[in-house]
């Protein structure tokens, strides 16, 4: 020991406190940039595929965004989730490319170029197609070079240089390629079904491109005068009563349908006679004010067989003349109305098929913009159908039925669920129109049609031969596909076992167009694979422009006279486009028969493109076109909403990259349970700022406490102290468990469970063990190098374990600790740990932390007392101890251990040495030097 000086020496310069130019304070939105140029210049998304050459190759498949506006949180969280789950897959050895997408066709970039016509005041449909095409062209590519910087700005590392667009004209060649597929099998048809359709965009919709809102609606009563009934001539003259709340569909109605199970009452009140599902006269007589009066008879269902009835309308003639049939229908319920519904063939699915099997066809009365025809006796030219006030009680509709004597009941208060666009909100109708479909329950295989072989057929026609159906495949292939999380399989399972057949035709300009020629004599189209081959040809030289602007006659060639074709000229739906990227992205890049591991995108894309690719894949090739497919909810609000600009609670990612950076961005994306909708908000933003300043400093911790370390310095494990080998069992446990939920992708785990180790068990325990040793020990004692040794461990599993979420960071720590311009944290692959020593120190340890955590609660209330100030100055007892008392004095960070019956603190009459601070037995007077300072500095034993 050394004597005290008379005044106290200053220490500080012989302590080894850790060194580092690695900041405290991240500015990552200054700092990243910075960053992404420096990746730039040195390829390095180039350069790792250079170096992945021949391994394994993991393909995760990216869904395209539409090339339409600024990004979104959604957009951000949808991309960090596929970086970091590709950063992962590359971490792991693989060769794990990512291909940036776009989907550049369709109506959201359509329908903002005419927004533009709109505000010029000219007509869209007055502008020539090719000029209207090459200017959403333009938009497009506009909007694809300002969201490929954006999302470059998040840390999103891909082929940004070649990305796949749908607009390219290699892929529209494939996308017409993929449908002759269809057509060549079979698997193709033209009919009139209703589908719905947008009367403002005057288009046909996916289901996928539909959104239900709550409104509310005109709900009418309507008597039918019955003409005749043959199983019971009674119920002449009396009004069948119908409800609805699409007045609009009256003018289009063809027939009455009721179900077999219900009993219906017959009652007179006022000298009119009314039919009513027995059940449903409350609802009615509360609508109407139609009492019940008096019964006239109960009749059952089947009695109904044969009946006719007049339109309301019936005086003005021709369709309105015509008797309308009592059909029976297993969906009339009594859930609500009356029991009886009318049906439009126009207007509904269940009313196209009923109306079809008794030999009623649609009328086509409602035109694309939503309007009756001009020459429709009843309210001709008139609507939109989707004007509230055409349609409400005070409405032309109404007031004609009124007049006629049929208006029973009508008001304007009914309140449901009604699908509208998503694109301009509006509302939709079903309307049959003659559409292209893709049938669901048909065999493909055979043909049947035109010329070299065949091809078109009803939808409804029986299945053919033993080949499955594309429901079966697609059910099929559900079942074979990894779902994350597994409750996703049964939604889009029951998606595609209720779906019709797929509505594949739009009637829009900007798009892939069904490239078919159909015979003008027998209506089917021609299936002829050289011309299809010509068509695929001339997409490729000229893309799907070239089919407005063709010469027909050379395309169908010596074989066919155009004469008797006629070109078809609606476009593809956009899902078709997006459900073949497979084809001209993973196949076309990758080689024929290639399939991703991994499709991500949103829970809404169950029935938008998880479904599209999927049966586009099932009908073309039979299987699948991924192996998995994970499903990520919606980012909400800090309060749990949906973001929009009129509650003016939209999160901007662009301005939260811009005050706090991406990491933050990314690190909050993946921290949260993004298999649920997910919140963010000031708060949210603020803790994930807080578990990202944890690790900063954990990393700023390592830096510094490694400066200057050298390989001679490195002690094999079997030479190093216990606490040391059970740290390495630690990260051992931890690399398990990281690469566990990597593969699950279950990023929310691993970030957690990376925090927690570098919180708990480095900062919390470890580090705040061993500074004694780092900051006092001398350079080359065996316990400082093993401790720095397992430090250079630690850096290199955490730095690469960091880097697929902090990709920004994990390159900053990294080339603060080896600074090469040509090197890259995101060049290296998953550490390769030193093997721990073959005991399980695990159970001690894990008694010793145990045992600390009550010293350190039974410290605490001398320390507010001021009987001591720190731990160092206090001595402990303890029940029993798991290692010997210098080692756990030293755990414990106190002057001494003993032990006891319990866990008591009393302040130490040892003095503390003026250079580690420990109060120790050998220290004779304050601000002496202990032995193992006096030995470090060379001033005595």
């Amino acid at each position: 020991m050394a004597d005290a000086p008379d005044t106290p020496r200053d220490w500080r310069n012989t302590v080894f406190l850790p060194k580092t130019d690695f900041p405290m304070k991240a500015g990552l939105a200054q700092k990243e940039p910075a960053i992404l140029d420096r990746w730039k210049r040195i390829g390095l998304y180039e350069r790792l595929r250079e170096q992945r050459q021949g391994r394994e190759r993991w393909i995760l498949h990216d869904g395209p965004p539409y090339a339409n506006g600024d990004i979104h949180m959604g957009h951000a969280m949808n991309k960090v989730l596929k970086d970091v789950i590709v950063r992962s897959r590359s971490l792991m050895g693989y060769d794990a490319p990512y291909v940036p997408g776009w989907d550049c066709h369709g109506l959201p970039i359509e329908w903002k170029v005419e927004e533009a016509y709109r505000a010029k005041k000219l007509d869209k449909d007055q502008v020539p197609v090719a000029q209207f095409r090459a200017e959403c062209r333009a938009y497009a590519d506009n909007w694809v070079q300002i969201q490929k910087e954006q999302f470059q700005r998040l840390g999103v590392m891909g082929d940004w240089d070649n990305p796949y667009l749908t607009m390219r004209y290699e892929a529209e060649a494939v996308i017409a390629g993929e449908l002759l597929k269809f057509a060549e099998s079979g698997q193709l048809y033209r009919g009139a079904k209703p589908v719905m359709w947008s009367p403002v965009e005057k288009t046909a919709l996916a289901e996928a491109e539909v959104e239900y809102e709550d409104v509310v609606s005109t709900q009418i009563d309507v008597g039918f005068e019955v003409i005749d009934c043959p199983e019971y001539p009674g119920l002449a003259g009396t009004l069948a009563v119908i409800w609805t709340t699409t007045p609009w569909t009256i003018p289009v109605n063809q027939a009455l349908a009721y179900g077999s199970a219900i009993d219906y009452l017959q009652f007179e009140h006022e000298g009119r006679r009314y039919l009513v599902a027995e059940p449903l006269m409350p609802a009615f007589t509360k609508r109407t004010g139609i009492p019940m009066g008096t019964i006239v008879a109960l009749i059952k269902g089947p009695v109904l067989e044969g009946a006719t009835a007049r339109h309301p309308m019936h005086h003005l003639g021709g369709f309105f003349a015509t008797p309308r049939p009592f059909l029976e229908g297993d969906f009339v319920t009594t859930d609500a109305g009356t029991g009886l519904v009318h049906m439009a063939p126009d207007h509904g699915e269940d009313d196209f098929l009923l109306c079809k099997a008794n030999g009623i066809e649609p009328v086509f009365a409602v035109d694309a913009a939503g309007f009756y025809r001009a020459d429709w006796a009843w309210l001709g030219g008139q609507g939109s159908v989707i004007n509230k006030k055409f349609v409400a009680s005070e409405g032309p509709i109404c007031a004609d039925l009124r007049a006629a004597g049929a208006l029973l009941g009508a008001s304007d208060d009914f309140q449901h669920s009604y699908p509208h666009s998503w694109r301009s909100k509006a509302k939709v109708i079903f309307r049959a129109t003659p559409q292209w479909f893709i049938p669901m329950d048909v065999a493909s295989g055979a043909a049947a049609g035109d010329s070299a072989t065949a091809g078109a057929g009803a939808a409804d026609e029986a299945e053919r031969g033993n080949a499955p159906t594309l429901r079966q495949l697609a059910l099929d292939a559900i079942a074979r596909t990894q779902w994350v999380p597994p409750r996703a399989e049964n939604r889009i399972r029951s998606m595609v076992e209720g779906r019709p057949d797929w509505v594949i035709s739009r009637q829009r300009a900007w798009g892939v167009p069904i490239a078919l020629y159909v015979n003008r004599a027998t209506g089917q189209y021609l299936n002829d694979p050289a011309v299809n081959a010509r068509i695929v040809a001339a997409f490729r030289d000229g893309g799907a422009d070239a089919w407005f602007t063709a010469d027909h006659q050379s395309l169908l060639g010596k074989a066919h006279d155009l004469a008797d074709y006629e070109p078809v000229n609606d476009i593809l739906d956009v899902w078709f486009d997006s459900g073949s990227t497979h084809a001209f992205v993973v196949e076309a890049r990758y080689g024929e028969g290639t399939r991703a591991n991994l499709y991500i995108e949103g829970s809404d894309q169950h029935r938008g493109w998880f479904q599209s690719s999927l049966l586009e894949s099932c009908g073309t090739r039979g299987r699948a076109p991924y192996d998995a497919v994970l499903t990520h909810g919606f980012a909400l609000d800090g309060q749990g909403r949906k973001m929009s600009k009129s509650l003016g609670n939209v999160v901007d990612p662009l301005k939260v990259i811009g005050e706090s950076g991406a990491d933050i961005l990314r690190l909050w994306a993946v921290s949260t349970d993004y298999f649920d909708d997910i919140r963010i908000g000031k708060e949210v933003l603020a803790t994930a700022s807080d578990s990202y300043r944890k690790l900063r400093n954990t990393f700023r911790y390592l830096l510094g406490a490694l400066d200057s370390f050298a390989e001679e310095e490195r002690v094999p494990v079997a030479e190093m102290p216990e606490l040391e080998r059970y740290v390495l069992h630690l990260l051992h446990a931890l690399d398990m468990e990281l690469k566990e939920a990597a593969r699950g992708f279950e990023f929310n785990r691993y970030v957690r469970l990376l925090a927690d180790f570098a919180n708990e068990d480095l900062s919390a325990f470890f580090f705040d063990v061993r500074k004694d040793s780092l900051y006092c020990d001398a350079a080359g004692d065996v316990k400082r190098r093993a401790y720095r040794t397992v430090l250079d461990v630690l850096f290199h599993a955490l730095v690469r374990y960091a880097a697929p979420v902090l990709v920004f960071t994990a390159e900053e720590v990294w080339q603060a600790r080896f600074p090469d311009e040509a090197s890259s944290v995101h060049f290296l692959e998953w550490p390769i740990l030193p093997d721990p020593a073959a005991e399980d120190l695990s159970a001690r340890w894990q008694a010793v932390r145990a045992l600390r955590v009550r010293v350190t609660e039974a410290i605490e209330p001398l320390r507010r007392e001021k009987t001591v100030r720190s731990s160092l100055e206090a001595e402990v007892t303890v029940p029993d101890l798991p290692l010997d008392a210098a080692q756990l004095a030293e755990a414990f960070i106190v002057a001494k251990v003993t032990p006891a019956q319990s866990v008591d603190v009393t302040r130490t009459d040892y003095h503390k040495c003026g250079r580690c601070w420990r109060h120790l037995p050998e220290v004779t007077v304050d601000d002496a030097l202990c032995d193992r300072c006096a030995s470090v500095v060379g001033e005595g034993a």
